[in-house]
């Protein structure tokens, strides 16, 4: 499992597409703007992430398919084209033009994909198989965060720095504001996490997307304790679902594994994931070039 050092860059996407950049906006471009290979992978891993800083944003070992996801605000499986887009990993940095808030990066990043990459998309409807998530019959048996006084006085023009990273010993990722969260020694504990980011980071471990439809606005502090086989499984999975190359010995363990214990889990905050099929918007990648245009 050592190529699971890799898994790290798509957990990364979430944070972006649903946690920072959830607003939609006019298109707006970047005043000026790189885009460069990413450097190999060290033997230990790599962190991957989106930072903010000021006028200036600076993503890091995210692949074409990542920076795709972010700037059209969908998920990696709604992303539809050739396999290249999930491997080839770019470094990208941005300067934000006078006046224009960061929370408009994606509509930036679309404009620059386009532009560097020539992009070419259409839009399309597919059935996906999913877990729907609810607040099961018996009711919610979590309580929300407790209030934190010091995040409720923090800048909010402060610095974003989103950063993760991962391993065959577990994942971390940080959101930055106090939310984030780890998976790791069969235990997944997330911080401040709202049912949309609960969902969207919980189904990299499962084999179908996860679609919140709890209603719940709060956040929340979240334990799920897992068997040491399902989070073995988890794990790889969540390597299946970015795109990382395993050995045929690590995904033969697929073939009989189960989440039986993280459904017990959940079902112990008084939440239930529901199998079903649902149709999902899906983009079709329908022309990029593989190097983009100089900068």
């Amino acid at each position: 499992m050592n190529n699971m050092n890799s898994m790290n860059k798509a957990l990364l996407l979430i944070v972006s597409a649903t946690a920072v950049f959830a607003q939609n906006a006019p298109r707006s471009e970047f005043e000026v703007a790189t885009i460069r290979p990413s450097a190999p992978t060290p033997p230990d891993g790599v962190t991957a992430g989106v930072r903010i800083d000021g006028a200036q944003i600076r993503c890091a070992f995210l692949t074409l398919k990542d920076y795709i996801g972010i700037a059209y605000r969908i998920k990696l499986y709604q992303v539809s084209g050739p396999d290249w887009l999930g491997s080839e990993r770019f470094d990208i940095s941005g300067t934000v033009p006078a006046g224009i808030p960061t929370s408009q990066f994606p509509d930036m990043l679309q404009s620059l994909l386009e532009e560097r990459f020539k992009l070419k998309i259409h839009r399309d409807k597919k059935d996906f198989p999913v877990y729907v998530l609810e607040v099961a019959k018996g009711g919610l048996k979590m309580q929300e965060s407790a209030p934190d006084p010091d995040l409720e006085k923090a800048d909010a023009k402060a610095p974003v720095n989103v950063t993760g990273s991962g391993g065959s010993q577990g994942i971390a990722v940080n959101y930055g504001r106090g939310t984030s969260y780890t998976f790791a020694n069969n235990r997944f504990e997330a911080k401040r996490f709202t049912m949309e980011l609960f969902s969207a980071n919980l189904e990299r471990f499962v084999d179908r997307p996860i679609v919140d439809m709890t209603n719940l606005k709060g956040t929340y502090d979240i334990v799920l304790d897992v068997t040491q086989e399902d989070y073995r499984a988890m794990l790889i999975r969540a390597g299946v679902n970015a795109g990382v190359s395993l050995p045929p010995e690590a995904l033969r363990l697929l073939d009989s594994a189960s989440v039986a214990s993280l459904l017990d889990a959940i079902q112990k905050l008084g939440l239930k994931l529901d199998a079903r099929k649902a149709p999902l918007d899906l983009l079709v990648i329908d022309d990029a070039q593989k190097t983009p245009t100089e900068n």
